[in-house]
C-alpha cells in the first residue's frame, strides 16, 4: 500500500461509544502501517557490476549491468570462480565491472539533493586482472570519494552522502598509470531532505556551526547501536547497518544493555533518522560494578586525521520511570559538548520519545575519537546515571572537496609529482632566503626602538610605538581593569533584562547597561554552558589591560564573583560592521566611510601584530567583531581567541583550528599553524564583506555563490569583480579606488600566508584607496600600482629621495597622546601630486 493512498471514512449518525472506539483504534493502526512504511526514495538505482542477470539482497533488487549508464569501452564484465563463491558472504560480490581507463556512470536525478552512494568491492582473480593490485580513484560531482585506493583482499564496502545540484550525476573511475579499476556493486539513492540538516555545534569552542552541512560530502565511518544488536538494512527505512557497540566500549564492566518501547512523537525524530532498534535499545551506566557510582561511559573508534568529522548521538530515555530524573553529560574526547542534559526537558515532557545531537569535531592529527556520557556533577537530587542508544561518525569533505586525498586523474602523474617536488624545494629555498632578511630587518628596527623609546603618555611604564597605527602597551600590572561587584552590574543592566541584549556570540550574551556614574556601557556575560570560559575570560583581560589602542575596545572592567564571568566594555553606539552592511535594515555606507572603517580595523590590527616584541594574533577577525562609535570610527572587539604569536626565531605557532567559518585562513586549517598571516586572510574576507555587502557564507545561494571569498575572487580574476559589487555603491566609486581595494583582497586572501602582505601594507594600500576616490582630477591615475602591495609603497618607483625622507619625518613625529593611528593622509597628499612629476 503506498502512502499516497487516500482513505475515505462515512461517520454514521448514531455510531455508539464502541464503534467509535473500534473506529479511533482502526485509525491509529493505519496510522502506524504509513509511518512504518519509511522514506520512498524517487532516484533508486541498484545495480550489481559485472552481472548478466538480477540479484535480490535481503529486501533489495540489484539490476543487472546491462551497461545502461555506463560511459565507456574499455571495460570487462568478470566473475569469480566456483572455488570461492561458498565463501563470499553476498552474491553481489561474485562478478565485477573492470575498467581499463577512465568510465564513468551516468544517472538521471528526478529529485535534486542528497543522495547515498555505496559501493561494494571484493577483489579477486579474473583471467590477468589481480583486483587486489589495481590502484584507482572515485570522484562524484566535484568530490573525492577516494583517491589512489587499492582495494587489497577482502570485501569493501563504502558509503557517502553527497548533496547532488544537477540533473545528472557522474561517477567516474580513473585507473592509476598501467593499472585498472574495477566495482561489485554499486547504489545511488534519495536521501530524506530532513536527515542532514544545518543545526549543527563546533565542539571546541562550543557554538553553532557555521557551515553548510547540506552542502557537504560525508562519508559513514561509524554506524552504531548501542546495547543492541546488529541492525541490518532489513530493519532500518533508509537501507542502513548499525554494528553492535561491544568492540569500541572501553570497560564492559562498567556497562549493561537495556531495552524499551519508543515513543515518536510529532515533530521529533523519526524512523528514517534512526530506527526502533536503535532508539529501543541503550547502554547504560552499570552502577552495581562499581564502587563509586560517578563514571563515565566510554567508546572508542579509530578516524582518519586531518578532516572534520560530523557525530550524531542518539538518544531516548527508555530507562526512567518519570520525568526529570535523568541528567547526565556528553563528552567527545574530554570535552564537554552537552552539560546535564535532561531528556524529558528536550522532548517536550515526554518520556522514551527519540532525540538526536550533531556536533562537528575540527580537523586534527589524531587517529582515535573518544565519545563519552556520565552522570551530572552538578545535579545531585537524582541517582547518577547515563544512557547512549546510538552513534554516528561521519567524515566531512575538506576544503578541495575531498574524502580520501588527492584523485589520480592524470596519467602523467609521476611527472606531476617530479614537478612538485622542485617546485617546493625552491620554494623553501625562497622561504629560507626572505626568513633570514627579514630577520635582520625586525631585530634591527627591534632595536632602534629599544634605544629610542617614546613617550610613556604620563604613565610609569615604557610603550612602544608601532610604524603606523601608533599605540600603547603598559604592563598588566600598571593599568588593571576595574573589578566591579556582581550586584553593581545586576544594577547597571536592570538584573540582566532581556531587553537590554544588543548582541549574542559563543561566550554569551551583551547587555547595554549604565553605570553609577552614568557611563554607558556594554556588559558581556559569559553562559555557564558555553566552552568559551575561563581560558578565553582571563585572555580577553589580560590582552586589553596591557593594550590602549583607539581602534581597539577598551575594558572598562569585569567581575568573576558567585562563579560569574563578566566583560566590561566601552559602548559602541552604532553596533558591528556586519550589521550596518546586511541584515539590518540600517542606512547604507558610503565608499568612503567603509574605507575609513576598514582603515581603521586595519590600524588595530596592525597595532597588535606590530606594537609588541611578540606579535598578538586576534585568531577571529570578522565583520561582528569590528564595532563602530557614535562616529562610526570602527574599533576591534573580542580578544577570547587572541594568541601570541611566534618567538623570533620561528615562523609560526603550532595550535588548535579556532576562528569563524567563512573566514579562516585555509593553510592555518590545514596545518594548524597560526601566524599574523592568518588576521591578514580574515581581514581580507571582510573587505570583501565591505564591497559586495552579504554573507560570507549564504546557503540560500546557488552552490558556486555560497563562499564569498571563492565567488569573489573568480571575478576578480576575470578583472570583473566590480559586477558584484553592492548596488548601493554602483557608480559612486573611482575606478582607480575600487581597483586598489580589489588588488588589496586579492593579495589578502592568497592561499599561503608568506605571500600575503602584512597588516602594514594592508593599511598603506587601503589609505591610497582613500585618498585615489577623494582625488579630484579623474585622470590622476596610477597605472603602474597593480602589484606593488608587498612593497612599502605601491609609487616607490615615483617618489624622490626628498620625499621620502619627508614620508619617514612624518611618520616618527606622528606619536600622539590620546593612541590615535597614524593619519597618511598628508602623505598620499604629497604623493598624489608628486604624479605628474
Amino acid at each position: 500500500m503506498s502512502p499516497s493512498h487516500l482513505f475515505r471514512l462515512k461517520f454514521h449518525p448514531v455510531m455508539g461509544v464502541g464503534e467509535l472506539k473500534l473506529l479511533l483504534w482502526i485509525l491509529s493502526v493505519l496510522s502506524l502501517v504509513l509511518i512504518s512504511l519509511g522514506f520512498v526514495p524517487k532516484d533508486n538505482y541498484l545495480i550489481d557490476c559485472g552481472s548478466s542477470t538480477s540479484t535480490t539482497v535481503m529486501n533489495h533488487v540489484f539490476v543487472a549491468d546491462n551497461s545502461q549508464y555506463l560511459k565507456t569501452q574499455r571495460n570487462i564484465m568478470a566473475s569469480t570462480s566456483n572455488s570461492i563463491t561458498s565463501i563470499i558472504a553476498s552474491p553481489l560480490y561474485q562478478t565485477a565491472r573492470i575498467f581499463n581507463g577512465t568510465a564513468s556512470y551516468n544517472f538521471p536525478i528526478s529529485n535534486q539533493g542528497r543522495h547515498w552512494i555505496r559501493l561494494y568491492f571484493f577483489p579477486f582473480q579474473y583471467q590477468e586482472y589481480n583486483m587486489s593490485m589495481a590502484i584507482f580513484s572515485v570522484t562524484a560531482q566535484n568530490f573525492v570519494l577516494l583517491g589512489n585506493f587499492n582495494p587489497r583482499n577482502g570485501s569493501m564496502f563504502k558509503e557517502y552522502s553527497l548533496p547532488v545540484t544537477s540533473d545528472n550525476l557522474v561517477l567516474s573511475f580513473t585507473p592509476a598509470e598501467h593499472s585498472f579499476a574495477f566495482l561489485n556493486a554499486l547504489e545511488v539513492v534519495s536521501v530524506p531532505d530532513t536527515l542532514i540538516t544545518d543545526n549543527a555545534q563546533t565542539v571546541n569552542p562550543l557554538g553553532a556551526f557555521q557551515g553548510l552541512l547540506m552542502n557537504e560530502a560525508l562519508q559513514t565511518v561509524w554506524r552504531v547501536n548501542m546495547g543492541g544488536p546488529l541492525v541490518t538494512t532489513l530493519n532500518d527505512t533508509l537501507g542502513r547497518t548499525w554494528v553492535a557497540d561491544q568492540n569500541f566500549i572501553v570497560n564492559q564492566n562498567l556497562a549493561q544493555s537495556v531495552t524499551g518501547s519508543v515513543n515518536y512523537v510529532q515533530g521529533g525524530p523519526t524512523r528514517d533518522i534512526a530506527p526502533d532498534t536503535v532508539y529501543g535499545t541503550a547502554t547504560e551506566m552499570n552502577s552495581s560494578n562499581a564502587p563509586n557510582p560517578n563514571f563515565n561511559m566510554t567508546w572508542k573508534f579509530n578516524v582518519d586525521a586531518g578532516f572534520q568529522h560530523l557525530i550524531r548521538f542518539h538518544f531516548c530515555d527508555i530507562v526512567s520511570t518519570a520525568l526529570n530524573n535523568l541528567y547526565f553529560n556528553v563528552y567527545v574526547n574530554s570535552w564537554v559538548v552537552a552539560q546535564d542534559l535532561d531528556l524529558s526537558l528536550v522532548t517536550v515532557n515526554t518520556l522514551a520519545a527519540p532525540y538526536y545531537m550533531d556536533f562537528v569535531l575540527g580537523s586534527s592529527n589524531r587517529t582515535i575519537l573518544s565519545v563519552s556520557v556520565g552522570p551530572s556533577t552538578t545535579v545531585t537530587s537524582v541517582s547518577p546515571n547515563a544512557i547512549l542508544n546510538g552513534l554516528e561518525i561521519m567524515k566531512m569533505s575538506d576544503s578541495k572537496g575531498s574524502l580520501d586525498g588527492e584523485a589520480f586523474i592524470s596519467p602523467h602523474g609521476s611527472k606531476k609529482k617530479v614537478g612538485l617536488i622542485v617546485g617546493v624545494v625552491l620554494g623553501v629555498i625562497a622561504v629560507v632566503f626572505l626568513g633570514t632578511i627579514l630577520f635582520f630587518i625586525l631585530h634591527r628596527s627591534r632595536r632602534l626602538a629599544h634605544d629610542h623609546p617614546s613617550k610613556s603618555n604620563g604613565r610609569n611604564a615604557h610603550s612602544t610605538v608601532s610604524k603606523f597605527s601608533n599605540g600603547t602597551i603598559t604592563s598588566a600590572t600598571s593599568e588593571l581593569a576595574l573589578r566591579f561587584a556582581f550586584v553593581a552590574l545586576q544594577e547597571a543592566t536592570n538584573n540582566f533584562d532581556e531587553s537590554l541584549v544588543i548582541g549574542v556570540g559563543g561566550f554569551g550574551k551583551v547587555y547595554k547597561g549604565v553605570l553609577k556614574d552614568e557611563t554607558t556601557v556594554a556588559v558581556k556575560r559569559a553562559n555557564p554552558l558555553s566552552k568559551q570560559g575561563l581560558m578565553e575570560f582571563q585572555t580577553e583581560i589580560e590582552m586589553l589591560s596591557q593594550f590602549r589602542h583607539r581602534h581597539l575596545v577598551s575594558l572598562i572592567g569585569y567581575c568573576d564573583e558567585q562563579n560569574e564571568m563578566i566583560l566590561v566594555y566601552e559602548y559602541m553606539e552604532n553596533g558591528t560592521l556586519k550589521n550596518h552592511l546586511y541584515g539590518q535594515n540600517l542606512p547604507s555606507l558610503s565608499w568612503k566611510q567603509r574605507l575609513e572603517i576598514c582603515i581603521g580595523s586595519a590600524k588595530g590590527l596592525h597595532y597588535l601584530h606590530t606594537g609588541s616584541v611578540k606579535a598578538i594574533i586576534h585568531r577571529d577577525v570578522k565583520s561582528a567583531n569590528i564595532l563602530l562609535d557614535e562616529n562610526l570610527k570602527a574599533k576591534v572587539a573580542d580578544f577570547g581567541l587572541s594568541k601570541a604569536g611566534p618567538e623570533i626565531d620561528q615562523t609560526h605557532v603550532s595550535t588548535a583550528v579556532k576562528g569563524s567559518f567563512g573566514y579562516l585562513d585555509p593553510e592555518y586549517f590545514k596545518r594548524q599553524q597560526l601566524t599574523e598571516k592568518s588576521d591578514v586572510y580574515s581581514f581580507g574576507v571582510v573587505l570583501l564583506e565591505v564591497f559586495c555587502a552579504r554573507p560570507v557564507i549564504d546557503p540560500s545561494l546557488p552552490r558556486e555563490k555560497v563562499n564569498l571569498a571563492e565567488w569573489a575572487m573568480q571575478w576578480q580574476k576575470r578583472g570583473e569583480l566590480e559586477q558584484i559589487i553592492d548596488p548601493n555603491l554602483a557608480g559612486k566609486i573611482r575606478p582607480d579606488s575600487l581597483r586598489k581595494f580589489a588588488e588589496t583582497a586579492e593579495k589578502c586572501l592568497a592561499e599561503y600566508g608568506v605571500d600575503r602582505p602584512t597588516m602594514g601594507n594592508v593599511l598603506f594600500n587601503l589609505e591610497y584607496a582613500l585618498q585615489l576616490q577623494d582625488t579630484t582630477t579623474q585622470d590622476e591615475t596610477d597605472e603602474n600600482s597593480t602589484n606593488q602591495i608587498g612593497e612599502l609603497s605601491p609609487m616607490v618607483n615615483h617618489i624622490s629621495n626628498e620625499e621620502t625622507s619627508l614620508i619617514a619625518e612624518h611618520l616618527e613625529s606622528s606619536q600622539v597622546d590620546d593612541f590615535s593611528g597614524v593619519s597618511m593622509s598628508k602623505v598620499f597628499s604629497q604623493l598624489v601630486k608628486a604624479e605628474g612629476r
